[in-house]
């Protein structure tokens, strides 16, 4: 594991020490593992209550408040009802793969939280050890493989299905992994460039001083729009437009078929936002002003404040459904294609520019600054493409009308225009 100079870890009680990983005892990693797959699911039961209740709010209405004081029993009772729906199989699917694409969905949405730092170093049982279940030198490059895998489920499901929607809805998904998924980790390469490690307990190590989403900004806004793309969420939600696909590509299942694509979109929308904290927001490390108090990044408090930045994203989710109309597909491949991987690479470039030219006591200034700017200008220039007034394209020349009279296709004439005044009254 590579660090980028010796005073990212200025004191060893409140970081791992890598090699603490690979040398717990096996009882401590399954109590962690499950401590992992624990508050996955509360944070899923947690999520999907909240969002019908923010949503409602939002909308002016009510949420659940039927099942349960306040309606906080509702997750629950969806989860049974789910189960005990009759789990139908349709006549002409391939039956493996129609089973197994849940499965290869939702497996690597848990998979991907190994390596993601929840905390600094703690004692279990008189066992020091980090909240992390293992690290790796490339951690980061861990995850982004690990989560392109569960888009074979979403293309499988809709392939075995044997209807068209379902597999339109899988093509879909996979285009927008792909096109996505490009920019996720071109916006990584600017944080290897300055934190000097793919590991994510050394990214957050870097961060001491000032996070990455204030210092490499528009990595971060890259970031943000990617995640949601990769997740299949509002307003990218393209391969479950029910408008044009009736449900996208598990219309053909139900059951706890169907609970377990649900359970894998809100797991990997914890994931994505976990990695956000972890990139960019300075991971478990508590934010200013209480982050002067001394023992705030100590003990078992760095994962409240990583727990609280996670749900900041996931608000983030929850808002953009409510307040967001559904993109056109054409527009959805044009930002990937056409703005934000564009923008990604030459936002690397110039950061390793800085990086390599600009004095390291002045370098960060440099950066932000630069990015901000960039920023502005991008805005810019997206307004002034938009608005015609700023030099955008003038306007298209209004059509002139067809002569109705004389039949110009594709309006045929109007019953009125043959007709006078008495006759229609007649």
């Amino acid at each position: 594991m590579i660090y980028p100079n010796a005073t990212t870890y200025p004191d060893p009680a409140t970081y791992p020490d890598p090699a603490l990983f690979g040398h717990d005892p096996w009882w401590l990693i399954l109590a962690k593992a499950l401590g992992v797959f624990a508050f996955l699911v509360l944070t899923v039961l947690s999520a999907i209550l909240i969002e019908r209740k923010l949503l409602g709010r939002m909308q002016m209405r009510f949420g659940p408040n039927r099942v349960g004081p306040h309606g906080l029993l509702q997750s629950l009772a969806d989860g049974i009802k789910l189960a005990l729906k009759e789990g139908l199989v349709p006549a002409g699917v391939d039956k493996w793969i129609y089973l197994a694409a849940p499965v290869i969905s939702v497996i690597p949405a848990f998979m991907a939280f190994a390596v993601i730092p929840l905390g600094g170093e703690v004692s279990i049982f008189g066992h020091r050890t980090a909240l992390q279940l293992t690290d790796l030198p490339v951690a980061v490059l861990y995850i982004l493989a690990v989560t392109s895998i569960g888009v074979y489920g979403i293309v499988l499901a809709g392939w075995a299905s044997g209807s068209v929607y379902p597999l339109l809805g899988g093509l879909r998904s996979s285009a927008q992994v792909v096109s996505y998924e490009i920019a996720m980790a071109l916006s990584f390469a600017t944080v290897f460039i300055y934190s000097g490690t793919m590991s994510t307990s050394g990214i957050v190590a870097a961060q001491e001083r000032t996070w990455f989403a204030f210092l490499l900004l528009p990595s971060f806004v890259v970031y943000l729009t990617s995640m949601v793309g990769e997740t299949n969420r509002a307003p990218f939600d393209l391969p479950e437009a029910e408008g044009e696909l009736v449900g996208g590509f598990h219309t053909e299942y139900s059951s706890l078929k169907f609970a377990m694509f649900m359970l894998a979109e809100y797991v990997n929308m914890t994931t994505v936002s976990a990695l956000a904290t972890t990139l960019f927001l300075g991971g478990w490390r508590a934010p200013w002003p209480l982050s002067i108090w001394e023992g705030a990044n100590a003990g078992w408090w760095p994962l409240l404040w990583f727990t609280a930045k996670v749900w900041l994203f996931l608000f983030i989710f929850m808002w953009l459904r409510a307040t967001l109309p559904r993109l056109r597909y054409d527009q959805f491949m044009v930002l990937g294609w056409k703005l934000l991987i564009p923008v990604a690479l030459g936002w690397i470039m110039i950061v390793a520019v800085i990086h390599t030219l600009v004095d390291p006591g002045v370098r960060d200034w440099v950066t932000a600054l630069v990015g901000v700017a960039g920023l502005a200008v991008m805005a810019v220039l997206l307004n002034a493409r938009r608005n015609p007034r700023i030099g955008g394209p003038p306007p298209a020349p209004a059509t002139p009308a067809a002569d109705v009279q004389a039949g110009a296709f594709p309006v045929p004439p109007l019953p009125a225009a043959h007709t006078t005044k008495e006759q229609s009254h007649a």
